[in-house]
């Protein structure tokens, strides 16, 4: 098979960082770069010397495979609707986007235009969801319990993603869209389908900024919660923890990679641990994303599981209640 041409639009932190893992995959050929700041396409070009800055969003779409769209999410319905116009195969950041009723529009356009379609939650082809997702379905966690996330930040947006200012805005940014999503995502990818039964989502008094704390809980059809607690301030490092609780054992995932298990004691490093960091977990997005071209069963997350997760995280940040 010839290497897959991809176009990358939106050349900030996960764009770029993107960028890199393509470049060290064997199918992929990084054809063509855009993105409105042209000091990120030029830094973007450091690192891909042979890939070509386009001149708009539009024209890095005209001689590739596949569009990787890094973008904020606002525009990133109309990239992918003319991506897939052309029979381009679209790959998306997450969110999928952050108004529900255009994104349903989305999901049904990019449907009808029958491309290879799949979003960027980075744990979907991992090994640890993976493993747990098998083991939960032979009763290695017994009876599941319940799902526990929690996220605490002492700033917002991260250190590393002070570049990326729209993080701080609440019409797009914010931890719960960024961090929680993708913990939701793997939470109905172990439990199936959630409901939203209350959100508390807590912004600052003044201006327009995102949410600095946010608890919800929601439930599958069976009943388990799934518990969210988030927070933005203290002298404290970063927290990124899901705890998937069995009546035999639990499993938490801590900083989207770190695979740990209890039986009741002090939670230890599972067997699929060791080796299980961001360069191997992009590295599987990447080979399931072969896998989709190529018309082959793959673990990216799809869609309709994206729109799912979304309408779930829309509704905590509005403080939806189940009527």
């Amino acid at each position: 098979m010839l290497a897959i041409k991809t176009a990358i639009i939106g050349l900030g932190i996960m764009g770029q960082r993107m960028l890199e893992h393509m470049l060290l995959h064997p199918e992929f050929v990084v054809d063509t770069i855009w993105d409105p700041n042209s000091a990120a396409c030029r830094s973007a070009q450091k690192l891909a010397p042979d890939a070509l800055i386009a001149s708009n969003a539009e024209a890095a779409l005209s001689n590739v495979d596949l569009v990787y769209l890094a973008c904020p999410p606002a525009p990133r319905k109309a990239y992918a609707l003319t991506a897939s116009a052309q029979g381009k195969a679209v790959f998306l950041e997450k969110p999928l986007g952050v108004d529900v009723a255009e994104s349903r529009v989305l999901v049904r356009e990019l449907t009808a235009a029958g491309v290879p379609t799949a979003v960027n939650f980075t744990q979907a082809a991992g090994r640890a969801l993976t493993d747990i997702s098998a083991g939960s379905k032979v009763g290695a966690l017994g009876d599941l319990m319940g799902i526990d996330i929690i996220v605490t930040y002492p700033h917002w947006p991260r250190a590393w993603q002070q570049t990326a200012d729209w993080l701080r805005f609440r019409n797009e940014g914010g931890m719960t869209r960024e961090v929680i999503s993708h913990f939701l995502f793997l939470s109905e990818r172990i439990l199936g389908p959630l409901e939203l039964v209350w959100a508390e989502p807590e912004y600052p008094p003044k201006g327009n900024l995102c949410e600095t704390h946010v608890a919800a809980r929601l439930v599958n059809g069976a009943g388990l919660p799934v518990m969210i607690m988030g927070s933005v301030g203290g002298a404290q490092p970063d927290r990124q923890e899901v705890t998937i609780k069995g009546s035999k054992t639990s499993r938490r995932i801590s900083e989207f990679t770190i695979d740990t298990v209890s039986s009741g004691g002090q939670f230890e490093p599972s067997s699929s641990n060791p080796t299980d960091t961001r360069a191997t977990v992009l590295k599987a997005q990447l080979d399931d994303m072969v896998l989709l071209m190529n018309g082959k069963p793959n673990r990216l997350a799809t869609i309709q599981e994206a729109l799912s997760v979304q309408i779930l995280i829309e509704g905590i940040l509005s403080g939806q209640r189940a009527s």
